[in-house]
């Protein structure tokens, strides 16, 4: 006999496997899609291993073995019972002299299916092979108004930019598909570096470029970049982020992009006696990456002495957008158009550029080589332009016209408490000259919100009345207070809540 413990408790109940000799046409093509299973233990493939096939049914090795052991062990038993079946077991001599019934094969299933503990569930479907993946294509590519259209959804401004980027994107991946055709004209890969004050939107548009296209992108910094053998991330570890992001496929990342930020932040140092090694080391470093070769970054690491396998990734098809707010850098340009200035009534003034808020389009090569960036590097990112900053009428744009916009955000919020959020213009005007005031761009408004939505927001949940928040210039400038419109009458109320006050 075969002891019951020996037999794993998860099994099938045979009610839930349905076999129809008379569907048995029909469900041939579907019989690859479902897993084996034991006619005996009711184990699937998956748990019992190998199965043994035999007409109309299958048996696990397990089964098999302790099968075949009580067939050797009891063989003449077996002879007896099936000669003298219709006779009692009593009148058995080898189950008198063993002491116990010998069952047939039809018994023992019978047997185990009653004691061991049933789980109802269906056969398991087997793992369908993935398809492999398209070559690429280049109708697959977006034209760049189709790119810059949806840019224009969420990037508020900086028209100049997103064009650019969008004719910079379209011919990487023509150039790309024309290097898979092998024709005769090679065509150079255009990498781009992109100047802006901060909170410009240098970095979202890069982000909502992402959201946008169907290739993997990598944006890394380059602030913790240093030369090899420094404490630091290595140059390859921006190659390393990008393999991450295209799932460790190598072909994949090298169609891909990678944007690094804060470039402005290795440029060579004035007045210093030791190795720069994290500004014009980094930037002769990164030359032959930004050109194209085949560089071994780790596979799920970003360093090289991780215990990980190094993969080799061609560059030679990845875009690179550098991007910096380079600081200063408005001063050597003032500098340089100052130079034209001359004596007489027709000459320019030389405070004629200092409170122009788009000195930075009128950058050159020449002006950046001046910062610290080397020759060398200026010169594997040919395309060279810069985002104007943000204005007031920008600003209020900001606020309320992109998808995810700041105050759709907050009207979000407050809607989930069943109460609605309104702001003035006036507000909004308000709002936009203080962000203006602190000159850092875009990011002020979140700010300056969360300073102003505070008491509102742990104020209101309070009272289930509250039907209607109304945000006043008065409210902004700390003269008054935010207007409230009750749910049940309609009515404006004069009262504060008692957590909002004006903070004049």
């Amino acid at each position: 006999m075969i002891d019951d413990k020996d037999i794993n408790d998860e099994i099938i109940d045979e009610d839930s496997i349905d076999i129809d000799n008379e569907d048995n046409e029909d469900n041939e093509d579907k019989k690859d899609d479902y897993e084996e299973f034991c006619m005996i233990c009711k184990r699937t493939e998956s748990k019992a291993g190998k199965m043994f096939h035999m007409p109309n049914m299958c048996i696990c090795s397990d089964c098999m073995q302790k099968t075949m052991d009580s067939m050797m062990d009891f063989r003449g038993a077996f002879n007896n019972s099936s000669n003298n079946k219709d006779k009692n077991d009593s009148d058995n001599p080898f189950n008198n002299l063993l002491g116990f019934n010998i069952m047939s094969f039809s018994d023992f299933q019978d047997s185990i299916s009653k004691k061991q503990k049933v789980k109802k569930s269906k056969p398991k479907e087997k793992k369908k092979e993935e398809s492999p993946e398209e070559i690429f294509d280049i109708k697959n590519i977006p034209a760049p108004h189709v790119i810059k259209e949806k840019l224009d959804e969420y990037v508020i401004g900086q028209e100049h930019a997103k064009k650019v980027i969008s004719v910079a994107v379209y011919n990487h991946y023509k150039r790309v598909a024309a290097s898979l055709n092998n024709d005769d004209v090679e065509i150079e890969k255009s990498n781009m570096l992109m100047i802006g004050p901060t909170g410009c939107g240098k970095t979202y548009i890069v982000k909502t470029l992402a959201k946008l296209l169907n290739v993997p992108l990598a944006i890394t910094d380059a602030t913790s970049l240093t030369e090899a053998g420094y404490i630091g991330d290595d140059i390859e570890s921006v190659v390393s982020k990008l393999l991450a992001a295209a799932d460790n496929d190598v072909e994949k990342a090298e169609r891909g992009i990678i944007f690094i930020d804060e470039i402005d932040k290795i440029a060579k140092k004035k007045n210093i006696n030791n190795r720069d090694v994290s500004g014009e080391s980094v930037q002769q470093g990164m030359l032959k990456l930004l050109e194209g070769s085949e560089v071994e970054v780790p596979v799920g690491a970003t360093n090289k002495n991780a215990m990980v396998p190094l993969a080799t990734v061609n560059t030679k098809n990845i875009l690179f957008i550098c991007g910096g707010a380079f600081p200063d850098l408005e001063r050597i340009i003032k500098e340089r158009l100052n130079k034209k200035a001359s004596i007489g009534f027709s000459a320019d003034l030389k405070d004629k550029y200092d409170n122009d808020p788009d000195i930075l389009t009128k950058v050159t090569v020449d002006d950046v080589r001046d910062f610290g960036m080397i020759p060398e590097f200026l010169g594997r990112l040919p395309i060279l332009f810069a985002l104007k900053g943000l204005t007031k009428e920008m600003l209020i744009k900001v606020l309320r016209e992109p998808k995810n916009a700041i105050l759709k955000q907050y009207e979000k919020l407050l809607s989930m408490d069943e109460v609605k959020l309104e702001f003035d213009d006036s507000a909004l005007e308000a709002i936009a000259e203080k962000a203006l005031e602190k000159n850092t761009g875009a990011r002020a408004l979140r700010a300056i919100l969360e300073e102003y939505m505070l008491d509102i927001m742990y104020e209101i949940p309070k009272d289930d009345n509250i039907g209607t928040v109304i945000i006043t210039r008065d409210y902004i400038e700390g003269k008054g207070i935010p207007v409230i419109k009750m749910r049940e009458t309609e009515k404006l109320v004069d009262k504060a809540l008692p957590g909002i006050q004006a903070t004049n």
